[in-house]
């Protein structure tokens, strides 16, 4: 199995919701055959003995309640996905459904049912496992507890403003890791190799959205080949079928098609893995969601913004280009990958809520006090793109507030939107 393929099959178990059901089902019926076999004369004592009805009445009431909160944990997963694909973003389904608790409470409840089940076949009028009804009943006692914690993890992290949030650490996380790859594999110097050498390419076999690339594979195939990659696309960027998806420059011998392509994993979305700026698009679409006459919902926007704020002053602080060299054991340039700079990033995240946000007067005054506050903490050289986003705030409100007084109002940085300290005036 190549890297690709294994990479695919990782995103499809994180995704998927009934392979650790499965795995509680088996688990449940393993241990239902431990629980017979531990039966003993001495234990559990006589306080703890059942009757053959009382332990069938009791595991057969264990095994429909099982059942009927399975349905209610589906009834409440189908209302999650009807409020993030209406109100928040379809592309917060894909963390959504990686949540390890919502997989944890249904194969404990799937156990608990195989569990319960398996023990009524053991009963007779004058064999009853005592054992295994108890712990039946401790299990019945842990998938309740894990329903409630269920209940109000997702009661309080449905919000806009705790999503907002978690993707943003999210993508934070991810930047610091790619960066810190980055800096252990940059080449002394950091430029790229210069090379008046022939060129291969690589095609792509199938076509889909570039998910993540094994960089360390790829420098070691290249070293192998005494030869160069250059990856012209960025995470995240669709590749259709045929396209170039790498460029092969030098080497002694060539590297087989399908070793290359193995290393690089297409999907059909994005995914954030490797690809930070997908953490910005979902904010954003939170946003712009928000901002929608349907909705018209500013405060959430401007809550957003916060968390945008805060990952756009984490990666400004860090080194950013627009094309990164990385080196094998031998110190000399192998791979050549496309990097986004720090205009892209800004660009991304507050022009389209410029756009749809023009008429409100707390999202105008939010992102003025988010330029300010990026112009206090970036160092110099990211302060041209700031300005020139700030200059195409203050043309949106001219054109959206021809009143001198409301105009004045909408230019002044809040860092509340409306409600805080003004700052100072646009």
């Amino acid at each position: 199995m190549s890297w690709a393929s294994a990479f695919r099959l990782r995103q499809y178990v994180k995704a998927n919701l009934w392979i650790a059901p499965l795995f509680g089902l088996l688990l449940g019926v393993v241990l239902a055959e431990l629980a017979i076999n531990a039966d003993s004369a001495d234990w559990p004592p006589s306080g703890w003995r059942y009757s053959a009805t009382t332990a069938s009445g009791v595991l057969s009431s264990i095994v429909g309640a099982m059942i009927a909160l399975l349905g209610f944990v589906v009834t409440i997963g189908v209302l999650v996905i009807q409020q993030a694909t209406g109100t928040l973003s379809p592309r917060y389904m894909r963390l959504w459904y990686r949540d390890r608790l919502q997989k944890t409470v249904l194969a404990t409840f799937t156990g608990t049912f195989a569990f319960a089940f398996s023990l009524l076949r053991s009963i007779e009028s004058d064999s009853v496992p005592d054992l295994g009804v108890t712990l039946a009943g401790v299990a019945v006692a842990v998938s309740l507890l894990l329903l409630l914690i269920y209940l109000n993890r997702f009661t309080h992290n449905l919000r806009p403003v705790a999503i907002a949030d978690l993707v943003g650490r999210m993508g934070e996380e991810v930047f610091e890791h790619g960066a810190a790859a980055v800096r252990a594999s940059a080449p002394h110097g950091g430029e790229a190799p210069v090379r008046d050498v022939r060129m291969t390419v690589v095609r792509a076999t199938s076509g889909g959205a570039v998910q993540a690339l094994h960089t360390d594979g790829l420098v070691a195939l290249a070293t192998r080949h005494d030869c160069v990659f250059t990856v012209p696309h960025l995470i995240g960027d669709y590749v259709p079928r045929g396209a170039v998806l790498v460029e092969v420059h030098g080497g002694t011998s060539t590297p087989d098609d399908e070793r290359v392509t193995g290393l690089i994993a297409l999907g059909p979305e994005r995914t954030i893995e490797q690809d930070p700026a997908f953490a910005v698009r979902v904010l954003v679409d939170i946003a712009i969601r928000a901002l929608s006459p349907a909705v018209n919902d500013p405060t959430t926007a401007v809550q957003v913004l916060n968390h945008i704020e805060s990952f756009l002053t984490r990666i400004g602080q860090a080194p950013l280009s627009d094309r990164h060299v990385l080196a094998g054991d031998d110190g000399r340039p192998r791979i050549v990958l496309r990097g986004r700079t720090w205009e892209e990033y800004l660009q991304l995240a507050v022009s389209e809520i410029r756009d749809y946000g023009a008429t409100s007067t707390q999202v105008c005054r939010r992102l003025r006090a988010l330029f300010d506050g990026l112009l206090d903490s970036l160092p110099p050289t990211h302060h041209p793109a700031v300005r020139a986003e700030a200059d195409l705030l203050g043309e949106s409100v001219e054109r959206e507030f021809p009143d001198a007084a409301r105009r004045a109002v909408a230019q002044t940085a809040d860092s509340q939107g409306v409600g805080g300290r003004p700052r100072r005036s646009g």
